[in-house]
């Protein structure tokens, strides 16, 4: 038994295998087997290769993966993507639109300001004083000032000749009809 320490067989294993004392009252007396009772067992190579056969034909069954999940995936990672890219644009113009607005308010109180500065620019006795002194002007005099008085109702009438006004005002009326409509 110990010559042969290449591969072990059944009964080398049973041998070493460690043993329960038993009691001789309960002993029971060994009996040799039949052959009927125990069906003679392979050896420890065989037995091995039957367990990896077993085990790869009773392999427990993968759920596969549906090609609908796989689109579906793929369609929501890119509809995901492009909601991510129309949030940053959107991000983009809103930054873009505050920075414009407030550009705007800043361009609105310069112009103001600058209104301001032209408008007091204008010194009236600076002006006066530039008229009479370097352009030679001068208040008007009596005879140089004329009133009218005139009613609430004022109107006056131009004639500029004994021409045919009745076809003249209709020729004119036409073209200012076609003025009109040409703009």
């Amino acid at each position: 038994m110990l010559g042969n320490t290449g591969a072990l067989d059944a009964k080398t294993i049973r041998i070493k295998a460690p043993l329960t004392p038993r009691s001789p009252a309960i002993a029971k007396p060994r009996t040799a087997p039949t052959a009927k009772a125990m069906p003679p067992r392979a050896s420890t190579k065989e037995h091995l290769r039957g367990l990896e056969t077993k085990a790869f034909s009773e392999s427990k069954a993968v759920p596969g993966v549906s090609l609908f999940a796989i689109v579906g995936t793929v369609v929501v990672t890119v509809l995901m993507v492009f909601v991510v890219l129309a949030q940053i644009s959107y991000n983009e113009a809103a930054n873009e639109a505050v920075r414009l607005n407030t550009e705007l308010r800043q361009l609105s109180e310069q112009h103001r300001t600058l209104e301001l500065t032209f408008e007091s620019s204008f010194d009236i006795r600076e002006i006066e004083r530039i008229a009479k002194d370097e352009l030679g002007m001068s208040h008007p005099d009596r005879t140089q000032v004329y009133t009218i008085a005139s009613t609430p109702r004022d109107t006056a009438i131009v004639v500029i000749g004994e021409e045919d006004t009745s076809s003249q005002g209709f020729v004119d009326f036409l073209r200012s009809l076609t003025d009109y409509f040409r703009r």
